[in-house]
């Protein structure tokens, strides 16, 4: 039988979610915990890989178990067993076939930002205090609607087949000190997230204007897009599925 798991965590202490020889991950972590409770070797599939320091508000992954397994028995041994940055909160049994990457239809992520220091938001918010235009900022988001190819936001060498992505939604909000930009789309690619919220602080910042944004888009160069910004403000947030409520 195929279940899906879904789950949180906050990554600060995380070297992302994939498996990493040297490091500890969620997955590695995931695993550890579903093989000792089950009493054999499981290996989740995670819907999608963060990187280090990048935390995820929900996030599934799935695996296979001989048996039926008692959902809510298994999540509440999973809680005590997992560290306390790691959360379950269900477990779903699907069809066979069904994948938790290859299957999820949108993905939404979040990056959190604070203009005045706070002692609460460092593992969870990036600090940025210079004044930046949210006006000029939704404008820009509005730019990425009219395309597909975001190659410019990619991590250069990336192992893909194609660097097109359609966006869902995209827009920038501020409540006093803090800003949150939200976007959705069918897929990302590694960075992407990273690269559009640092090119659009540069268009906040009056360092671009809105025609050198889409230029960038249009170029395919990630030379010519503007910086990363740090992991840990970064959220997944949402994975959508046809056949889970």
């Amino acid at each position: 039988m195929r279940y899906f798991i879904e789950l949180a965590y906050r990554g600060t202490n995380y070297h992302g979610w994939q498996y990493q020889p040297d490091a500890i991950s969620v997955q590695e972590t995931l695993n550890k915990a579903l093989s000792v409770l089950l009493k054999k070797d499981i290996d989740v599939v995670g819907a999608g890989r963060t990187d280090t320091g990048v935390h995820a508000k929900k996030m599934y992954a799935h695996f296979d178990y001989e048996t039926e397994i008692d959902g809510p028995k298994l999540v509440h041994k999973l809680n005590s067993y997992l560290p306390k940055d790691i959360v379950v909160y269900k477990l779903i049994p699907v069809a066979d076939d069904a994948h938790a990457r290859f299957d999820a239809t949108k993905r939404t992520y979040e990056y959190h930002i604070h203009t005045f220091k706070d002692a609460f938001e460092t593992d969870g918010s990036w600090l940025h205090q210079l004044p930046i235009d949210i006006t000029k900022m939704n404008e820009a988001c509005r730019i990425l609607f009219q395309h597909n190819d975001f190659e410019c936001f990619s991590k250069t060498h990336s192992d893909v087949r194609t660097f097109n992505c359609v966006i869902f939604e995209a827009h920038w909000q501020q409540n006093g000190t803090k800003i949150v930009f939200t976007i959705s789309a069918d897929r990302f690619l590694r960075n992407m997230v990273r690269a559009i919220v640092g090119t659009m602080i540069n268009v906040g910042l009056g360092k671009i204007n809105l025609d050198d944004f889409e230029k960038i888009i249009e170029s395919k160069d990630r030379g010519k897009a503007g910086f990363s910004v740090p992991a840990h403000g970064l959220y997944l947030t949402q994975i959508e599925y046809d056949y889970i409520p």
